[in-house]
């Protein structure tokens, strides 16, 4: 036990679970920049919605089978240490309802709403807290195996794989189960641009998650005995690195300046507590290049229409983190040590795997029994009005 009041722990991690939970108002305007503006109000509103059946899906599910705790024994039994228990839960809440709020970005403009608030149910209350055991509680002897196989578990910190490449594989499961935005994609060949609707909305939304990724790395300790200023300027190189290799490869496009930094702090979760400041530049600036080059290619030759790009920013950047781990976390490139890259490998693959492969179930699911789109004429109006019955920016007055 530490030698401070364990209240200390509280308020660390509470303060870490409000810049991530304000991390989700980032999520939310950082798909409304870049949908059209008959999409805005259902990007808003599928963000908060979703963290709301996240809450109640990891609560009563998805925490117990990942941590084994639950929350049936009396408040006064809760609330013992200062009620720890229950802020890490809320912490680890906070992830684990990253994971739609990844797959929204994916699936934007086209997808039917209450599906998606059923898929969320069982994504955060199964999927993901499935490999969460396996990564962050050792579930099924795989970490043991890791060790003892190749000297050293499974590494990630703070998300890299657990969380990033989990909802971006998650979320190519969904858009490949909806299929592109009607008049994406033409026969001869011809790709239709859909330019983001706000930059100044897609900026600030890039502006909330940078800030709030300090609580999510940072706090990732999870006791302020375990807080470490690396992490935190580990964060800042790599964030740094995104953002530079977005400006120099991305012809001055603001889209891909702010989504580098994201690149960046992505692939740095994994092994921020044991990279060298500079590997910490090196690996951030490689995921903004990934990112850009990985973006188009996904778009445009592929043409898979993940409409922000969240296969290549949290799934394949995320996988680069996993892997960027086993390497710069090594002694000889001046990092702390103690990591293994075939761990890291298997580790990643592993994560990958069964986020994919529980998306295509999931997804599939709906999709043969409640449908996955909007009508023709519904995704012609938008989401906005088909669902929600209003638009972010009405074009008259009111009669009164």
């Amino acid at each position: 036990m530490p030698s401070y009041s364990p209240a200390y722990d509280v308020l660390f991690l509470l303060l870490g679970a409000t810049m991530v939970l304000a991390m989700h108002a980032g999520f939310a305007f950082l798909e409304l920049g870049t949908v059209r503006k008959k999409n805005q109000v259902n990007a808003l509103v599928k963000i908060l919605t979703d963290f709301a059946v996240s809450t109640v899906a990891y609560a009563f599910i998805g925490y117990p089978l990942a941590y084994g705790v639950n929350f049936w024994a009396g408040a006064g039994a809760l609330s013992a240490h200062h009620g720890y228990e229950l802020v890490r839960f809320f912490f680890l809440l906070t992830f684990a309802a990253a994971i739609p709020a990844i797959v929204s970005g994916g699936i934007a403009e086209r997808a039917k709403f209450h599906p998606q608030s059923v898929a969320t149910f069982f994504l955060v209350g199964v999927v993901y807290p499935f490999f969460e055991g396996i990564a962050w509680n050792g579930h099924f002897g795989v970490q043991a195996w890791f060790t003892k196989m190749f000297g050293a578990p499974f590494h990630d910190f703070a998300g890299s794989v657990v969380v990033h490449a989990v909802g971006g594989w998650i979320g190519l499961a969904a858009v490949l189960m909806l299929g592109a935005r009607r008049g994406r994609y033409h026969r001869d060949g011809h790709v239709s641009a859909h330019p983001p609707s706000s930059i100044p909305f897609l900026a600030l939304g890039a502006w909330i998650l940078i800030v709030g990724w300090f609580g999510f790395n940072v706090m990732s300790a999870q006791r302020v005995g375990g807080i470490s200023g690396l992490v935190a300027v580990n964060s800042l190189m790599a964030m740094v690195g995104g953002t530079l290799a977005a400006m120099l490869l991305g012809k001055d496009d603001p889209g891909f300046i702010h989504n580098g930094p994201l690149a960046g702090l992505v692939a740095v979760c994994a092994g921020s507590d044991l990279m060298h400041p500079f590997g910490a530049l090196v690996v951030g600036a490689i995921a903004g290049a990934l990112f850009l080059w990985l973006f188009t290619l996904t778009q445009n030759r592929w043409k898979i229409d993940d409409v922000l790009g969240v296969w290549p920013l949290h799934g394949l950047c995320g996988v680069w983190g996993g892997i960027a781990a086993g390497l710069f976390g090594q002694t000889w490139l001046g990092g702390i040590g103690g990591v293994s890259l075939m761990s890291q490998l298997l580790g990643t693959a592993l994560g990958v795997a069964i986020a994919f492969a529980g998306g295509l179930v999931v997804y599939g699911a709906l999709k043969a029994t409640m449908g996955l789109r909007l009508s023709e004429e519904q995704e012609f109006n938008g989401a906005d009005i088909s669902i929600h019955n209003i638009t972010a920016t009405p074009e008259r007055e009111t009669s009164w």
